[in-house]
């Protein structure tokens, strides 16, 4: 027996991100403008990295608080005091080492081998393995799609709910259909997880990208205290820090010390001196956010409006999030379509195969850059669209 062959099945099964192979096919292409990662194009603010690296050079280098510093928890409470109306003590929130740590956390926290977690789909690819190297079951729950719009059945959930469910894992606004969770939505939800004991992991990860002005709704407008809801958080999207890896958990403070066992035993915590960029962030980082959510504004509109004058391009300006989803004429298999408008057009998109059932035929760009780029790479794209 090889070394490959002795592995455990999980790890051997886990699959490689349909994202990352076409960012590898093209990372090195000249002109390429790379619209398939979930980022945008300016790097983190000197007002946030300055703070960070002042705290590296004195020294803050040591363990520190595993949950996170005590500021920045505080300043997360504070945080979405304003942002949700919702005051929370400081033993609500757990540090983790990215957005995506964040997210497998929770699953260990909630999910034994063998029980099945319902998410929505298309959906990003990440949670779905992260499930399945738990030992978890990952069930999709398709959202409906009709004339370029994303829409929830919440009866297609509760169909799928068997006595192995154990959590419903709920991204509003959504990567990479830029759905979003109306409140009646989200209502309609929470009673399936109250009704049957339920957890909710919430990645509310997008919710100040948000068009119709203001934040999304959210499920902190509804709960109540007793409800297990689990939100997961990142500072990547909104204060461009998608490289610091930082993130933070909101949870019930009567399982906060079970989420900081994991912490301990994963990365024993995150780094001291990269927690005070991410406290500057917080604390001065508001005009930073509402300059990029702008931004992402008019880049959707142009990027979709190029997009559906082909009379070829199937798709709606988004609710939320900073992805366009969408469809072309002719076009069946997405990640041979992606390689191909690397090879001919120069621009790098995600394809639908990556983002499970529902999402096959699409394909997604990340509109969060300069304008000019989006508006070359919509050039781009209608030229190789017409040559079809």
């Amino acid at each position: 027996m090889n070394q490959f062959d002795s592995l455990s099945r999980r790890a051997i099964e886990a699959p490689e991100s349909g994202i990352v192979a076409v960012v590898n096919h093209g990372r090195l292409k000249p002109g390429l403008i790379p619209l398939w990662a979930g980022e945008g194009d300016e790097p983190t603010p000197d007002f946030i990295a300055r703070p960070a690296a002042d705290a590296l050079m004195a020294g803050e280098t040591f363990y520190t608080w595993q949950r996170g510093i005590p500021d920045l928890r505080q300043a997360l409470a504070d945080y979405h005091a304003k942002h949700f109306g919702k005051q929370l003590p400081l033993d609500a929130f757990c540090v983790t080492g990215s957005g995506m740590q964040a997210i497998k956390i929770a699953i260990e926290a909630v999910v034994d081998p063998g029980d099945e977690v319902i998410h929505l789909s298309p959906a990003w690819p990440n949670f779905s393995a992260a499930l399945r190297l738990s030992g978890g079951v990952p069930i999709a729950a398709e959202l409906d799609y009709a004339e370029g719009r994303w829409s929830l059945d919440p009866d297609r959930i509760a169909s799928l709910i068997t006595p192995r469910t154990r959590a419903l894992f709920i991204n509003t606004p959504s990567n990479p259909t830029g759905w979003t969770a109306t409140i009646e939505d989200l209502t309609a939800i929470l009673d399936l997880a109250r009704k049957h004991g339920l957890w909710i992991i919430a990645d509310e990860i997008y919710t100040r990208f948000f068009y119709a002005g203001g934040r999304a709704p959210s499920f902190l407008d509804l709960m109540e205290d007793e409800d297990r809801i689990l939100f997961v958080n990142t500072f990547s999207k909104n204060w461009s820090m998608t490289g610091w890896r930082i993130g933070w958990i909101v949870a019930p403070p009567s399982i906060i010390q079970v989420l900081e066992n994991s912490v301990q035993y994963q990365t024993s915590g995150v780094a001291q001196f990269m927690q005070k960029g991410a406290l500057a962030a917080i604390e001065h980082g508001e005009d930073h956010v509402e300059a990029q959510v702008a931004k992402a504004a008019r880049a959707r509109d142009l990027f979709c409006d190029a997009l559906t004058s082909t009379n070829r391009v199937v798709t709606q300006k988004p609710d939320g999030a900073f992805y366009a989803f969408f469809r072309i004429d002719g076009i069946t298999d997405t990640r041979a379509a992606a390689i191909d408008i690397v090879d001919k057009a120069g621009v790098g998109l995600a394809p639908g195969t990556a983002f499970d059932r529902g999402g096959e035929q699409f394909l997604r760009a990340c509109f969060l850059r300069r304008l000019d780029h989006i508006e070359e790479a919509a050039e781009r794209l209608a030229s190789y669209i017409s040559s079809l």
